[in-house]
């Protein structure tokens, strides 16, 4: 479907912990009764594997449904807590985002339930000894545990979303997140609550997945707020127009001095009346003290600059500066630079519309 699937290092931490459990674990859930070390290492592994593989399948019917309803979908990444994929924009339409978001746990427990089918009907699953039919029915028991799990209302997981699109057709999109996220960090609280009094049972589990959710949770409320309140708001109505240059030829002492003089810490570099490059503070700092006076700005200058058009929303251009971890973004039209936004100037334009939104009156931008 042209999305990247990416493994986050994490993932690579969780895994031989994941395999640890399958390893220790009794038959048919698990490869303590193999007798050689190394297979049961192996199969443990590879149960470890083979699960992280349906936790993808799990995302790719969330994407599936978000690519067939036009969301695009920046990416998928396997980390700890399984995987998550990344909307590169929130779903207006609440029927869509419950579709879009039953269909993970959909395609888990009937992954499940096709397991469970082979380990039952196919002959000798069931037989002692049959590495075959443990692995089967370990993955059938953690499908359906996966899907279950994932469904309970629990913003932001799968049943938290399908809640949030239910209250979605009720009321205000932005009230329903809040709801959604109220009873995620209710379920946060209770799960910690279980940890510490199971902390004995390995109830650690239990507290690190409540965190999880807790965070999660905050930062989709935040996310959905910002999107929300600059609905509607194009670049051009929050950039700085009047944009200062940097001329290729100038050195890294002259940089600072335009710096310090003019309070701000990055500027397009133009050459011959063509921007070349955008040079920040950042990149002069790197040039040893002794060389500055005889460094030009062309060689220190970042070359792939991204940018952006008058008439992109303005949520696009915080998710670039987030996604990106840059602190400014050049805004042209055509071969003219017509503005810059930086990350102040999106924390003051989210200020003021959200107090214009509140209902007191303000200036246009």
């Amino acid at each position: 479907m042209g999305i990247p699937i990416k493994l986050h290092v994490t993932f690579l931490l969780i895994l031989p912990f994941i395999a640890f459990a399958f390893a220790t674990s009794p038959a048919p859930l698990g490869f303590s009764g193999v007798p050689d070390l190394w297979l049961r290492i192996g199969l443990s592994l590879l149960g470890a594997i083979l699960l992280f593989a349906c936790v993808l399948i799990h995302e790719l019917a969330h994407s599936y449904v978000a690519v067939h309803n036009g969301i695009k979908i920046g990416g998928i990444t396997l980390f700890l807590f399984g995987g998550v994929s990344e909307m590169e924009d929130i779903p207006r339409n609440p029927a869509v985002e419950m579709l879009m978001a039953f269909a993970g746990p959909a395609i888990s427990v009937v992954l499940g339930v096709v397991f469970a089918a082979i380990y039952f009907l196919v002959p000798g699953m069931q037989n002692p000894g049959s590495y075959a039919g443990t692995m089967i029915a370990l993955l059938a028991y953690m499908n359906i545990a996966l899907g279950v799990f994932n469904i309970l209302p629990a913003f932001p997981m799968d049943g938290g979303r399908v809640l949030r699109g239910f209250l979605a057709e009720r009321m205000p999109y932005i009230r329903a997140t809040r709801i959604a996220v109220s009873i995620g960090k209710l379920f946060a609280y209770i799960l910690a609550l279980i940890g510490i009094l199971t902390w004995a049972f390995g109830g650690l589990w239990f507290i690190v997945i409540a965190l999880f959710i807790y965070m999660a949770a905050g930062e989709e409320e935040q996310a959905t707020t910002t999107s929300m309140t600059l609905e509607g708001i194009k670049v051009k109505d929050i950039m700085t127009a009047d944009v200062h240059t940097m001329d290729a030829n100038a050195t890294a002492s002259q940089a600072i001095d335009t710096m310090f003089k003019l309070k701000h810490l990055g500027y397009p570099v133009v050459d011959a009346g063509k921007m070349v490059g955008i040079v920040t503070l950042t990149d002069v700092s790197h040039v040893p003290v002794d060389a500055r006076a005889t460094t030009p700005v062309r060689d220190i200058m970042t070359r792939n600059v991204i940018t952006l058009k008058p008439d992109d929303d303005a949520f696009t251009a915080l998710q670039k500066l987030s996604t990106n971890k840059i602190g400014r973004l050049v805004v042209m039209e055509g071969d003219r630079i017509a503005g810059i936004v930086s990350r102040t100037d999106m924390l003051k334009a989210l200020e003021l519309y959200e107090v214009a939104r509140a209902g007191v009156n303000l200036p246009n931008a």
